[in-house]
């Protein structure tokens, strides 16, 4: 699944002429977890709505998109824009992609359903660098005052913020904020299982900072941040890509 996956983002990327790839890859392992572990109660919510193109690719894997639809978007026409839009695809839950949107969404949903009293859990996952957001860190507030021990968040950490505001300390900054914080291999699938799966009696929200490669899985893109951030694979460059993914 991790494979085909990648396959598809480079893939897409390639045919569409565009797309935020090494955003997608870095949260690859962590999409396929939540394939696992998420029951029909649940929310998912991608906050870091950039990284759009690998949660396409779960959807095409699934069987909910076609190759065809995924290699047209953004395009003119097409349902997937460059961030997900809950009005054109239904398996998206909240339309992301301005930094600092979903989560907030995700902790509201999360105490309408322990008001209303209903089953699943509020799982979103956002970037390190929208990690710098105020309003994300209101909602880490929000979210211990009222013990929303149906939320999880996932930080993908891939060092995405050092061009900016880099964010140190940041598992011992969200324990100080009342979250029952794990550190993980963002990469590592039985890690990130065992955090999903943990259970805290405080009753606190918990919060996942998965240290993850941006690019991860092609050699040329991996913390290669500038010259990738936003830019699609020549007909050299796919075929190169795809022959390294095949191979490993």
């Amino acid at each position: 699944m991790v494979k085909e996956m990648r396959k598809i983002i480079v893939d897409a990327a390639h045919h569409a002429g565009h797309g935020h790839i090494p955003s997608a890859l870095s949260i690859v392992e962590i999409l396929s977890v939540i394939d696992k572990i998420k029951t029909e109660e649940d929310i998912f919510v991608l906050s870091k709505g950039h990284g759009c193109l690998a949660y396409y690719a779960y959807l095409v894997h699934i069987g909910k998109l076609t190759l065809d639809e995924i290699r047209n978007f953004g395009k003119k026409g097409s349902k997937l824009g460059g961030h997900p839009d809950r009005n054109k695809i239904s398996e998206v839950y909240a339309s992301t992609g301005s930094l600092g949107h979903g989560f907030p969404i995700s902790v509201g949903s999360a105490l309408a359903k322990k008001i209303k009293g209903e089953q699943g859990k509020v799982i979103c996952l956002i970037g390190d660098g929208e990690a710098n957001e105020g309003s994300v860190w209101e909602s880490f507030i929000v979210a211990s005052k009222n013990k929303l021990n149906n939320l999880i968040c996932i930080i993908d950490n891939n060092n995405s913020q050092v061009r900016s505001l880099p964010s140190k300390d940041l598992c011992k900054k969200l324990l100080t904020f009342g979250w029952n914080v794990w550190e993980v291999n963002g990469h590592d699938t039985d890690q990130l299982l065992r955090a999903f799966k943990s259970y805290d009696p405080e009753g606190r929200p918990a919060v996942i900072v998965a240290n993850t490669i941006k690019g991860k899985g092609i050699t040329d893109i991996e913390n290669n941040m500038f010259a990738w951030h936003h830019r699609s694979p020549n007909e050299e460059e796919y075929k190169k890509f795809i022959k390294e993914l095949d191979e490993r």
